[in-house]
Order: C-alpha cells, then structure tokens, then sequence
C-alpha cells in the first residue's frame, strides 16, 4: 500500500514559500511593541482599526509581520513555533530579550554547519518563539 498525492491542476504552480506573513499576539500592545522594538533596534509602525492594534515589522521584501491585540489575539507557549531571522549572529538579539523583559528558553544552538543556528525565548507578552542565524 502506498501513499497518495494530491493532482494538481495543469495551470497551478507548486507553492514555494509556506509563510507569508505572522502575528504575534498581545495582551498589553504597547509592552509588546517595546520589547521587540528593543530586542531588534526597531521602530515599528502602529495602527489602530476599532478593537485591534497592529505593530508592523519593517520589511522591503519577503515575509512580513505585526504584532498584533485585540479580540481572540492571545499569547502563548504552545502552538507553532515562529523562527525570526536575526541576521548574521542571533546573540546580537538574544542578548537584549531579558533586559526588554522577556526570558531565554534555550540558547544560541547549533543545528548544523549548513542550516547554522537556533535560540528560543519567552517574549514579554509570554509567546514562545525562536530566532534564527546562519553564524
């Protein structure tokens, strides 16, 4: 017995990128919004619509992201987990998220020479995510 695969249709093209864009959520926006704005040395961009509130991750090309409060937006441990790109080395990163006010799950890991490594932390809103180098 094998497995089956799905047909694709003669005109549809398979898909490459399987993220095109997150949201972190928040309970208190603003903390949120100062922890990752201290942790990258950003400054994000907010807007208000009603019950919700975005903060968006600057970005020219590929995948974006905000973190975002409002109805159902609630922070947790468990769940996927959401790899941020820190750039060249990720400790430039991690070494801000306990002074922003969040916490070190794992630190700067090695997967392998070619894939590079890995960190995970508890952000100030209490999500777990993880970054993400090539050194």
């Amino acid at each position: 017995m094998g497995g089956t695969s799905p047909k694709k249709q003669k005109d549809e093209k398979p898909v490459k990128d399987f993220i095109s864009w997150f949201e972190i959520p928040a309970i208190n926006f603003q903390q949120a919004v100062n922890f990752y704005n201290r942790i990258f040395k950003i400054d994000m961009e907010t807007q208000f619509d009603g019950n919700y509130a975005m903060a968006f991750f600057p970005v020219e090309k590929g995948v974006g992201g905000a973190i975002v409060t409002g109805p159902n937006s609630i922070p947790g441990i468990i769940g996927p987990l959401l790899y941020l790109n820190a750039g060249k080395d990720l400790n430039n990163i991690l070494n801000r998220v306990e002074a922003a006010g969040g916490r070190i799950v794992m630190t700067k890991t090695l997967i392998n020479q070619e894939s590079g490594y890995f960190a995970v932390f508890i952000d100030s809103e209490g999500n777990k995510l993880a970054l993400h180098s090539k050194e």
